[in-house]
């Protein structure tokens, strides 16, 4: 132990004397001092002012650690991703698997933002965060009077996550983002065309996704700078960038006087086995070469000038691509040539559907999709937190919100310090909306 004070007393160790920096420097101690009794968050709060799916995926991160998240709906309407399928409590239609995964853990509340009144419950409600994270297209945060700014100057030590399609400047900031969009617009559907007619809407919302993940990097960072230093930060996630920043070749290429190869990715195949599918890597490690030749029983190709070199390869993929796909028709089944590819030690895995992968025994040893309440349903499963912690799976802290609004009069009463007869105030004002 390093010696760490009541967080109620006036000094801290190692001459910090701001106590904001105290508490903090205490919560992250004990998380290193008492490591696997306590969430690596723990005792820090969230402002959740997001929706839909980038936002919310970075607070289910967060909550899973520990974090309290208080997640801010719209009274009367929510998270519209509350309405989409599947729905999860036959008697509403509020309950969308989806919106549940997006928000297990989190403590849910309604505030009109419109509302006159609203800016006292978020101004006494950034009082008591660590972080605010908000998902609205820029500007909107600004009109309510909730921008980076005017908090920041109010809490110096908030750190202020703002993630958005386009950013938060440029001449795009303002466009509608959706995951699709961003897609086209990053090169990614043309990429992903690998030399097809015709460009292909993306299954994975892989902008949401990524822009959720970076800005969770980019909140812990920032909190660990808070604990040296007291200093709050103003995070600027744009999706698009993100997505941009997750291509491995194409765009690091073109910025050094390269070209964009529009044909399929050389070293990686897909193909019919049986009745199923077997893909394999072929590229990426030198070793994979002289495997691959013995596997097949072609050493002779290894002098063939057509595959001498890697960029021979990479040239005459086509040409490879069919010595290999030969290959894996000789076998009756995918299991067959799976078991040839392990023994040959060569990157390999089986295509599965998605109802084998919820089934399948390696995520059931992970414990990747773990059970949470659910008012209606009893348990849902939900995907997990995809990673571990001293050994163990993350996963969430409790249920999402049920009803919108369910928190609200816990929140204010309990973390607030508003009285019963303020709270009926805001309730009959409509400024707020409470289950209570």
């Amino acid at each position: 132990m390093l010696g760490i004070i009541n967080r109620h007393n006036a000094t801290c160790p190692l001459g910090i004397v701001n106590l904001s920096v105290c508490t903090r420097f205490e919560a992250m101690t004990a998380v290193f001092s008492f490591a696997g009794t306590e969430n690596l968050l723990t005792g820090y709060t969230v402002i959740d002012f997001t929706r839909v799916l980038a936002g919310p995926y970075c607070t289910r991160l967060l909550a899973d650690l520990g974090a309290r998240v208080i997640k801010v709906e719209r009274p009367g309407e929510g998270d519209e991703i509350r309405y989409i399928v599947r729905q999860l409590d036959p008697d509403r239609i509020d309950q969308s698997s989806y919106y549940v995964r997006l928000n297990v853990g989190k403590k849910g509340i309604a505030i009109d933002l419109r509302h006159p009144e609203a800016k006292q419950i978020v101004t006494d409600l950034v009082k008591t965060a660590d972080v605010l994270v908000e998902n609205f297209s820029p500007g909107v945060m600004k009109r309510y009077g909730f921008d980076a700014e005017t908090l920041r100057a109010m809490r110096p030590e908030l750190v202020y996550c703002s993630i958005s399609g386009f950013g938060q400047t440029g001449p795009l900031s303002s466009m509608q983002a959706y995951a699709h969009l961003i897609n086209a617009i990053s090169g990614m559907m043309e990429l992903e065309r690998s030399g097809h007619a015709d460009p292909k809407a993306s299954n994975l919302q892989a902008a949401d996704v990524l822009a959720g993940t970076q800005a969770f990097g980019a909140i812990c960072a920032a909190l660990l700078r808070r604990a040296r230093t007291g200093e709050g930060a103003t995070l600027d996630i744009s999706m698009l960038e993100c997505l941009i920043s997750a291509d491995d070749i194409s765009f690091n290429a073109l910025l050094n006087g390269g070209q964009v190869e529009r044909k399929p990715r050389a070293g990686m195949i897909v193909h019919a086995v049986g009745d199923r599918h077997v893909a394999m890597q072929t590229a990426g490690a030198p070793h994979l070469w002289t495997r691959l030749l013995n596997m097949i029983g072609k050493p002779e190709l290894a002098d063939d000038p057509r595959f001498a070199t890697v960029q021979a390869r990479r040239d005459n993929w086509s040409k490879l691509q069919q010595i290999y796909k030969n290959w894996l028709d000789t076998f009756e089944t995918a299991d067959e040539a799976i078991a040839a590819l392990a023994q040959a030690r060569i990157p390999h895995a089986p295509m599965l559907m998605p109802e084998e992968v919820i089934e399948h025994p390696h995520l059931r040893e992970r414990d990747a999709f773990p059970e949470v309440d659910h008012p209606a349903a009893g348990s849902v499963r939900v995907t997990a937190t995809p990673f571990h912690v001293d050994g163990m799976p993350t996963h969430p802290q409790s249920r999402a919100p049920y009803r919108i609004g369910e928190h609200t009069h816990q929140v204010l009463a309990d973390v607030l310090g508003y009285t019963e007869d303020r709270i009926k105030e805001l309730s009959a004002a409509g400024a707020i909306e409470t289950s209570h």
